[in-house]
Order: structure tokens, then sequence, then C-alpha cells
């Protein structure tokens, strides 16, 4: 049994190292990184941060404003795509890998087929996007296997929604984008919008890039679901997904799948596990409401924790919640809490060190030890986020958001200082960075090394330390993981400040894990590799000096 340990990369970004960093700027201004920017060394630096996993974002070929005509790819309209690279999640063609990411175009597949191969050669396994709910407003796949019928294809589109559809339409309307100039673009009939926008006209805030994919929902007339017999798109999809997993993947991020109905999840995920049963399906779910239904009837292994702890963390982390509060969010969902995918960032939220959340990574650290050590369910570290990288220029579509874009062609400059082209010696990262990175690595590695934090239990102590006077329930959170007789007692610090604080161990720990009360144990701090002696009882609190915004882990035997 392995503690799933995510590392989120876009190739794009990863081996891009030109610093023109001109807004708004080409491929051939800004540059671009490719797969084969994924060396040996890369990937062995990358499984030493302590990933198991490496979830490549970006892969599948998408809309951009990059012409590749002469490869004999069809071009994009810049009008319905958003920044000059374009967004990974407006699909062109479910079926080829996206040009801007080989060194070859035309050899591009197999490029990727090769990044497969030394991922698993490193010993990590792979994870890609599939976007099942919408694809590029111009989606045609010129890579789809003989046989298969292109999305649209044999659409009716006189009808606003027929079951047997790939794409929703308004019939007799022509597509326009409120206050964007379409450039030439004409579309009509308008097809539907990926953000369930069921109007020729959304704004420029909508995911007008998009077309809403049909899986046999009616939105629009209130006929309800149509599922027997099986919608086309069902077929066409399932169709995708054993193309990907017959390559040798390992998972799919399945990109918004609370907006495909979990009656699909269930039909294609069923047939995909009976010819791969190792593959993970991971659903991006913000809905608590629907978290039991698309594990339990969709058949996923894991979903997103962003409502519930992402959201408690980073509260906590910028001083609006009490530390006292993560209980509740655990205890939420503790029937599934294996199934949640924690994470501080991704490439949907602002960076940790950006102005927009901590300012700095270092005030990160405390969230990470909760986050990463708390269960056996998994955590996803985004690129970039263990180097304290800040987010904080504007790319161009994205402007200064705390972001990192995944709409432009750009650099990420502490990760191409961390790489130092491919020399990964530390030379260009401060003494600061260096440290940081350290740190996570530590803290990750230790996730898997340590059979209490990789499979035991957790033991939540708030709720005897809530009114306990040398502990501050808003500012410090403490919890014991154990496997068998070792104990790793975990204490984290939010505040600004160093803390002296006095753990107080309840009795009913060591009735509930049969375990004898010591008046003395020697213990083990697992994030300095230094030996100490602490009471560890009922009667006595266990007293600790906690760093500012960090933590102890404390490892010991009774």
């Amino acid at each position: 049994m392995k503690k799933i340990i995510i590392y989120q990369v876009l190739p794009r970004l990863f081996g891009n190292d030109n610093r023109t960093h001109q807004p708004n700027g080409t491929i051939q201004t800004n540059g671009c990184g490719k797969m084969n920017d994924f060396t040996s060394r890369a990937l062995e630096q990358i499984k030493a941060l302590g990933a198991t996993h490496i979830w490549y974002t970006g892969i599948i070929e998408h809309a951009t404003k990059t012409d590749n005509s002469h490869y004999g790819i069809p071009g994009d309209a810049p009008a319905v795509v958003k920044g000059c690279a374009g967004s990974p999640y407006a699909i062109k063609d479910y079926y080829d890998i996206d040009p801007d990411i080989a060194t070859s175009i035309p050899a591009r597949m197999k490029e990727f087929e090769d990044l497969l191969s030394r991922t698993h050669k490193a010993g990590m396994d792979v994870i890609i996007d599939f976007v099942p709910n919408h694809v590029s407003r111009l989606y045609h796949s010129d890579a789809r296997p003989d046989g298969v019928t292109d999305l649209g294809q044999d659409d009716d589109t006189r009808q606003a929604f027929s079951p047997q559809n790939n794409f929703y339409y308004m019939p007799n309307e022509t597509f326009g984008i409120e206050g964007v100039d379409l450039q030439g673009y004409y579309e009509h009939p308008a097809k539907a919008t990926g953000n369930n926008q069921f109007t020729a006209h959304p704004n420029r805030n909508d995911w007008y890039e998009t077309v809403k994919l049909n899986y046999g929902v009616d939105y629009t007339g209130g006929t309800g679901m149509h599922f027997n017999p099986i919608p086309r798109t069902w077929k066409q999809m399932l169709h995708i997904l054993l193309f990907w997993a017959e390559k040798g993947i390992d998972g799919f991020r399945c990109d918004m799948a609370e907006m495909v109905p979990v009656e699909f999840w269930r039909w294609a995920i069923t047939q995909v596990k009976a010819q791969y049963p190792n593959i993970l399906f991971i659903a991006e779910v913000y809905n608590p409401n629907e978290y039991r239904n698309y594990l339990e009837q969709g058949h996923f292994d894991y979903l997103y924790d962003k409502v519930g702890m992402y959201d408690c963390l980073r509260a906590i982390t910028q001083g609006y919640m009490q530390t006292s509060d993560i209980t509740s969010r655990w205890q939420e969902v503790d029937d599934i809490r294996d199934h949640m995918l924690y994470f501080l960032e991704n490439h949907d939220e602002q960076r940790l060190a950006s102005d927009f959340f901590a300012g700095d990574g270092e005030r990160g650290k405390a969230a990470l030890i909760v986050a990463a050590t708390m269960g056996r369910n998994p955590f996803m570290l985004y690129f970039g986020q263990e180097l304290g990288e800040r987010g904080m220029d504007a790319e161009g579509f994205s402007g200064r958001d705390g972001r990192t874009t995944i709409f432009d062609y750009w650099m990420v400059d502490s990760v191409r200082r961390w790489r130092n082209r491919n020399r990964f010696d530390n030379r260009q990262l401060t003494p600061s960075e260096v440290s940081l990175q350290q740190f996570y690595s530590r803290v990750l590695n230790l996730c898997n090394s340590e059979d209490a934090l990789r499979e035991g239990d957790m033991y939540d102590l708030m709720y005897a330390n809530l009114r306990n006077e040398s502990f501050n329930p808003g500012k410090q959170y403490a919890f014991v993981r154990r496997k068998g007789n070792t104990i790793i007692l975990v204490v984290a610090n939010f505040d600004d400040r160093d803390a002296e604080v006095a753990v107080n161990i309840p009795q009913h720990l060591f009735e509930f894990y049969g375990l004898k009360e010591s008046s003395e144990v020697h213990a083990e701090e697992l994030l300095a590799s230094c030996p100490f002696h602490i009471p560890f009882n009922s009667k006595e609190p266990t007293p600790l000096l906690v760093q500012a915004h960090s933590g102890r882990l404390l490892r010991f035997n009774l």
C-alpha cells in the first residue's frame, strides 16, 4: 500500500527557459516547454520530492492561436481562443498530443509514449486529463482511429436537443459573445457553451471558447434524462478513455466531472476498469452533496477536497478561521476521507506564496504538514509550490492574479532556476528556496517511509485541548497517527510566533488503542532526525516548542 503523492505540472511551462516574458507573446517570442524536458534526471528529482504520480496537465491537443497548419493541423479562430497558447481544457482532438509540447511535431505521439516510458522507469505513475464536459468550438479530430465518428459529425443541428446529438444547439441563431469582436468567426446554428450557457450569446466571463457536450440530459426542454438507448456521446467518450488506457497511462483526472451525469461515469468506469483494473479516476467535484454519489454510484477512486479541507486550510493560513475548524472538515467526510484528495495549490487556485494567499511560501508549512500527514488519502503538489513560486506575473490573458497562467506562453522563473538546464544543482536557487524545497521533500517522503503516516489511524486531539491554557486551538492543531504500537504525534503551528505548547493526551486514546501510558518515551523528531524524551500520558501534558508556521512530528513506541 502506498500513499499517493501527485506532482501536477504543465509541460508547456516546466521546461521553458526563455526569459523574454512578453505579455501575450507568441510561442516564437516566449518559447514553450516540451515533453522531452522531462529527462531521466528531471524525473529523478521530481520523485525525490516524494512524488508517486505525475499529472501531466495539458497533454491532449487543444485550441491555440499558434499556426500549425503546415503540419496538417487545422487552425483555430483566434476570437474563440483564450490567450495565445489557449486553454488546455478547450480540447481540439481527444486522440492527439498537443503539438506545442513536442520537439518534433510529426513525432508528438511517439514523444508522449517515450515520456510515459521514462516516467514509469523513474518509478512513478502517469495521470493525464480527461475533459468530458466540453470541447473547443472548432473541435475536429484528424488523428481519430479508423471507423471513429467525429464529434458533431452526425448531429441533427435542427434540434436544440436530441439524445443522439453530441452538442446542444440554438437553431436559427448565430453565435456571438457579448462585447467581443469575433473577427470573422461564424457559427450557425450556435452551440451551447461549456459552463451550461444555453444561449447563442454568452458573455466574456463564460467559457465561451468551449462547447458543451450532450450526455442525454435535456437542459433546455425539460424532458429529463435520456439514457436508453445509450447516447452516442457515451460510446465516443468510452472509446477515448480506452484509447489512452491502452497507451499505458495510470490514471485520469476528470475535469468538472460533476457536470457530466453520474450514470455515464458508472457505465464508463466499470468498463474501463474491467480491462484496466488498476487505473485511477480522480473527479473534480465541488458539491459536497454529490461526493458519495460520485464515489459510490460513479465508481470514482478519489475526489477533490476543495470546498472542505482546501478552503479551511487557506482561511486558517490567512487568519480567517480557527485551527479547531479542521476537525469539522474531516468529520463531514469521515466515511469517505480516504477518497478525498488534499491540496494547497493547483492550476485553478492562487499560489500559496502569492500576495492573494499567504504572501510567502514559508507561511504554508503548517498547512502542508496537516494536509499531507493527517490521513491515508492522496496529497497533490503543484509544480513550483515547493520553491515558494509566487505566480505574480501578468502573463497576458492571465493578469496579475496570483495564478500561474494556463493560457499563455510563459516561463516559471523559480522552476527554470531549479532546473538550471537539467543540472538540478540548486546553484540558481536562493537559500530560502532550497530550504523550503527540502522541507517539502522531507514531509512528503515521510508520508510513505513511515508506516503510521502511510497507513495508520488518525486520532484528533483537539477536543482534549479546546480549553487548554497551554495550547491555542485557534492557531495550533494536534493529532496522532498510529500503526500498531508506533505513535507519531503531530502538532502544527499556524501562528506568526513560535509557541510553547503543552498538549493534553486524553485517556480515551490509550483505551481505544489498547496502549500503555508512559511517563517518558524516547521520541525522534522526524523533521530534524533528532532524539529526545517526552511524557506521553493522560495525567501530564506533553510539552513542545513549535516554530511559527511549522510543526513537529514525533515518533515513538508505546
